[in-house]
């Protein structure tokens, strides 16, 4: 046995990184604060999205920015205090926004995000993973001919520097390809590199085959640090008591810049909350998982259910439900869909997102311990490069030949 791994953080990354570790020969045991799977992995759109390799920061994003943030239904909202409180981390984002980091960025987060989407294809068919996956692609809608043009630049960049090209598609097109839409949506972009599935049934499925490979849960069990034994963590602290571990993975999300001190490194994370709303099936449900590119909301249909999601608040920690942004999803949808909602609403939710300014996670060593391995920050993407991320994991670990170069997404960036 190559040993006893200890994963802080039981949300889609921690849960891919015990698999594979667990795969690999290691005994794993699965912390949580809360409940497994209960965080940011519970109620996001669930996209799978390899279209998605262009950072949020990008040439023009600062001033597009400050236009929305007065905007009283911004899809985009930054508290003042939060920018003051945390002014380095907003300018390292306003440093990035430039088109060489912006590339080079985007690189790193394509290799993460094709790995992972072929590694989802072949877990869901090994382990049998009834999570309706569903690999039809992600359709971008513009509403208006001056948006649904400007994209094409976009597009063009796509192709040309990633090989992601789109299927490009014309009012009528649109409204042939997807019935769901109103009438006289300028056009679309069609991923089909894309692909789908419901988180919460992905993270129920991922438990049930988790415990099959022998990995132990321990759920509302809060991490306060670390024993150490010189430049070795040999346990995990906890509320309950100290677990004994040979490996440590931190894949805490939003939450690792409050084990910085303990890290003994800077981990640039800031929480960035989301929302979504969940509710059956709508009578003309669309086809095609969504985005409406001009107001940033994003709409998931599943077998099962409808979820209307995204926006992006930067609060800090606040805890509260912001309900004026669920109504940002709902005031969006009904721009673009026949039939936008449906009744009841199951879940109204959120979620904070661990955005770094960059735009790539951190998979790197603790520079305090060896034997700690820090897998968080992954910005919007965290389901996306989950897979990716946990089979580099245990490459790590195992020191073996990592199948991703891990160089990008160290600390040394910082």
């Amino acid at each position: 046995m190559p040993g006893r791994v200890v994963v802080v953080g039981g949300g889609v990354v921690g849960a891919c990184s015990a698999y594979y570790l667990a795969k690999a020969g290691f005994g794993v045991t699965v912390l949580d604060r809360a409940k497994f799977g209960a965080g940011c992995s519970h109620a996001n759109c669930g996209y799978i999205c390899p279209s998605h390799v262009l950072p949020l920061a990008v040439p023009g994003a600062i001033t597009s920015t400050l236009k929305t943030l007065f905007q009283r239904n911004s899809p985009l909202k930054v508290r003042p205090g939060v920018v003051l409180a945390n002014l380095g981390w907003f300018l390292g984002f306003a440093r990035r926004c430039n088109r060489r980091d912006m590339l080079a960025t985007g690189r790193a987060i394509q290799a993460l995000l094709n790995s992972s989407r072929s590694l989802f294809d072949s877990l869901i068919r090994d382990e049998k993973l009834e999570c309706e996956y569903e690999t039809k692609g992600l359709l971008f809608v513009f509403q208006t001919p001056k948006h649904f043009e400007h994209y094409r630049h976009t597009d063009e960049l796509l192709a040309r520097e990633f090989a992601l090209p789109a299927k490009r598609f014309d009012s009528a097109e649109l409204a042939a390809l997807e019935p769901a839409l109103k009438p006289g949506q300028a056009g679309g972009y069609l991923y089909q590199s894309d692909a789908h599935l419901r988180p919460d049934w992905l993270m129920s499925e991922l438990r049930r085959v988790l415990t099959g490979l022998g990995v132990e849960f321990r759920e509302n069990c809060e991490v306060k640090g670390f024993v150490k034994n010189g430049r070795a963590a040999t346990a995990v602290r906890t509320k309950t008591g100290d677990v004994e571990a040979d490996h440590v993975v931190v894949a805490t999300g939003a939450w690792t810049p409050l084990l910085n001190t303990e890290l003994g490194c800077r981990v640039p994370i800031q929480p960035g909350k989301g929302y979504s709303l969940t509710m059956p099936r709508p009578a003309v449900c669309p086809a095609y998982p969504l985005i409406f590119e001009e107001h940033r909301v994003a709409v998931t249909p599943f077998a099962s259910g409808y979820r209307l999601g995204s926006t992006m608040e930067f609060a800090g920690y606040d805890d509260t439900m912001n309900r004026s942004r669920l109504s940002i999803l709902t005031d969006a949808a009904k721009h673009y869909l026949r039939d936008p909602l449906a009744e009841p609403v199951q879940q109204e939710w959120w979620g904070w997102r661990p955005m770094t300014f960059d735009g790539l996670p951190v998979i790197d060593r603790s520079p305090r311990m060896g034997n700690v391995l820090i897998a968080a920050g992954h910005n919007m993407l965290g389901l996306s490069m989950a897979t990716a991320t946990g089979k580099l994991v245990s490459e790590m670990l195992g020191g073996g030949k990592t199948h991703v170069d891990a160089t990008p997404y160290g600390l040394g960036r910082f």
